[in-house]
């Protein structure tokens, strides 16, 4: 009996993530709907291999017989999320994903009683999305247990896999969205920008719909809360500009074009994986002015997705957690990102008091 089921092993994320396993000893059931991959990545590892596609919810949970966890690799998780998470309820499996989305999030949250009382573990986002992130803002709550203003921020390097860039271009139909009082809120793409320092350099960033704008609140109970990533001022510019094209991108027709070339793309090679890494930062603040800030430097994000979402998966099928949905702190702890290959904390500033408190004010700022 294999322990646990990666889905949509035969993607960018989940091919890394199932050599990864099998060099650990583990041998995961591959499954997905794309036959000749999975044929050709079954024989490859010496696997076994599971064809079945997410229609008909009888059809999908019969698929999940003798399989404690699945780690769902297959995104956008928009269309593959919910009939998982509903097959694993029902057959009392464990659920997981590499998810990123706020909307599967969401969905996922909305299960925690279910899956409580069914005594299954609901973890998604345990990859670079939203793994890091989310222990960053453990981490800060912990500085400054009165902080209601949080703001996550990352700089990706390497590249794109086609799930990720299919993802993004449902971000840029969907606009941003940030935490305002608890809440969240719609505001338009591209909504803020300011800088971040890295290595004694700064780095201008937008505001993104990055899943923390869901899990952040959750971990912590910081009621406002930005997330942004650093990217070039001209892809800046560029994303400000598609709010006028936001209409026709949310054209069906327009979107499945967009997304079939989004697909196109290849991933990053294993040397530019190994040449790339990424960069996270974390401010929180309370209304008395108090602030706190803290840093992390993580392996290429592909890279931490495959080591983190293995360490979960080892964690939930031997250490046995109760049933729920869990955030990554919230499973795993605030520091245990930190035990990753290659994750070091680099800026541990105290929190100290500021001049003037700035409370996150809920407003469109002025075009630069």
């Amino acid at each position: 009996m294999s322990r646990f089921m990666i889905y949509g092993a035969n993607g960018y994320t989940g091919r890394l993530i199932a050599h990864a396993a099998v060099a650990r000893g583990l041998k995961p059931l591959l499954a997905g709907r794309n036959r000749e991959a999975l044929d050709a990545l079954a024989a490859e590892l010496g696997l076994h291999r599971r064809l079945f596609a997410l229609l008909g919810a009888r059809s999908v949970e019969g698929s999940l017989d003798d399989v404690e966890l699945v780690l769902n690799c297959a995104g956008p998780f928009s269309a593959t999320c919910r009939p998982l998470l509903e097959a694993c309820l029902a057959r009392g499996v464990h659920y997981l994903d590499i998810s990123g989305e706020i909307d599967a999030f969401a969905h996922c949250h909305a299960r925690h009683e279910r899956a409580r009382e069914r005594g299954v573990v609901v973890a998604p986002g345990v990859g670079f999305d939203v793994v890091p992130t989310d222990s960053l803002a453990a981490m800060l709550k912990r500085r400054l247990p009165r902080a209601d203003e949080l703001v996550l921020a990352f700089e990706a390097g390497g590249g794109p896999s086609p799930g990720t860039a299919r993802t993004a271009i449902e971000g840029l139909c969907a606009g941003g969205r940030i935490r305002l009082r608890g809440e969240l809120k719609e505001v338009p793409l591209a909504w803020k920008v300011r800088s971040f320092v890295r290595d004694g350099q700064p780095r201008s960033a937008v505001t993104i719909p990055w899943g923390d704008v869901y899990t952040a609140y959750v971990s912590t109970g910081i009621p406002n809360v930005e997330t942004y990533m650093a990217l070039p001022p001209a892809t800046i510019r560029q994303m400000r500009w598609l709010r006028w094209a936001r209409p026709l991108l949310r054209l069906k027709p327009v979107e499945a074009f967009a997304k079939r070339r989004a697909g196109a793309t290849r991933g990053p090679s294993a040397e530019r994986r190994a040449r790339s890494g990424c960069y996270v930062w974390g401010e929180a603040r309370a209304a008395d002015g108090s602030e706190a800030k803290l840093a992390l430097r993580t392996p290429n994000g592909y890279a931490l997705t495959v080591d983190a979402a293995l360490g979960i998966v080892a964690h939930v099928l031997d250490a046995h957690p109760a049933g729920g949905y869990y955030t990554p702190s919230q499973l795993m702890g605030a520091d245990w990102v930190l035990s990753l290959p290659g994750v070091q904390l680099v800026d541990d500033a105290r929190a100290a008091p500021v001049p003037e408190p700035r409370p996150l004010a809920y407003h469109r700022p002025h075009d630069e």
